[in-house]
């Protein structure tokens, strides 16, 4: 995903290159009575930061967590929706999970409403390892995210503020997402970034794990137990640099259209809905 245009070590002991599906038996958390203790994704992490989306349904997510970016400028990338704050685009479904969803409707000018919410002024993180577990939606057009940006992109701007996409999905193309890093002189088309096709029955039909593990001078991209891609600043073009040694804050959307995935089309069907059932950041445990 990119921006308004202002807008992993593996090698924990028995884990070799996979890490544990920390989401394992949280499906029906909402039936779990007292909350459960958050599971780890492998030995020496630990939490420092977490949303399960507990809560009513149709209560608005966490204002201390998250901020809504409104709008419907195209986002720097085309886009047809206007970002909203109603609970109708952005909302806890009463089953320990966020949904945002898309809509096919006349507003602000766009015909397509969503949502994007960031931890912009809340939270962000350099380093560690930042999670979340994410039923995808589908269809021509549709363009669900979940993805860092520089938390000094008002000062220094896109893309030297650097952006790292965990989790990127076309809709039209149901079992394949891709991770990718934009910095200057590789940014936009240009990034450097790696699709995944994950196995099993389509994207939309389940909960998955996307994760980033990050280092300094290290980013290890993660689709449930498998590690895909790493970029490192040998994998940047000759000449540029690594921006990726400073906080970041975390977005979660749907783009309805846009030049990385195109219109949707008659066969789209709306709404469309991601479901969030927690995002989660660790840091190792000091040996």
């Amino acid at each position: 995903m990119t921006s308004r245009r202002l807008v992993f070590a593996l090698a924990l002991s028995g884990l070799g290159m996979a890490s544990c599906d920390p989401a394992a038996g949280l499906d029906n958390k909402q039936n779990e009575q007292p909350k459960p203790v958050t599971e780890q994704p492998g030995t020496g992490w630990e939490v420092v930061w977490q949303d399960e989306f507990d809560g009513p349904a149709g209560a608005l997510p966490s204002k201390e967590n998250w901020v809504p970016d409104v709008g419907g400028d195209g986002w720097g990338n085309g886009q047809y929706e206007h970002n909203t704050a109603r609970a109708e685009n952005a909302s806890l479904d009463g089953e320990g999970h966020l949904a945002i969803t898309a809509r096919k409707e006349r507003y602000g000018g766009n015909d397509y409403t969503s949502a994007r919410l960031t931890t912009k002024n809340r939270y962000s993180k350099a380093y560690g390892r930042i999670e979340a577990r994410i039923k995808l939606p589908t269809g021509r057009g549709i363009w669900p995210a979940f993805w860092l940006l520089g938390a000094d992109v008002d000062s220094v701007g896109w893309p030297a503020c650097g952006e790292i996409d965990i989790m990127e999905h076309k809709g039209q193309i149901p079992s394949v997402v891709s991770s990718a890093v934009h910095g200057p002189g590789y940014s936009g088309g240009g990034n450097i970034g790696r699709q995944h096709a994950v196995s099993g029955p389509p994207l939309a039909e389940d909960f998955h794990l996307y994760a980033v593990e990050w280092e300094p001078e290290l980013l290890r991209f993660i689709v449930d137990d498998t590690v895909f891609f790493e970029v490192t600043p040998k994998n940047l073009p000759a000449g540029r640099k690594w921006v990726y040694d400073h906080p970041h804050f975390i977005i979660l959307n749907i783009a309805v259209g846009g030049s990385f995935v195109g219109p949707p089309d008659a066969k789209t069907v709306f709404p469309q809905t991601m479901k969030v059932d927690y995002v989660r950041v660790y840091e190792r445990v000091a040996q």
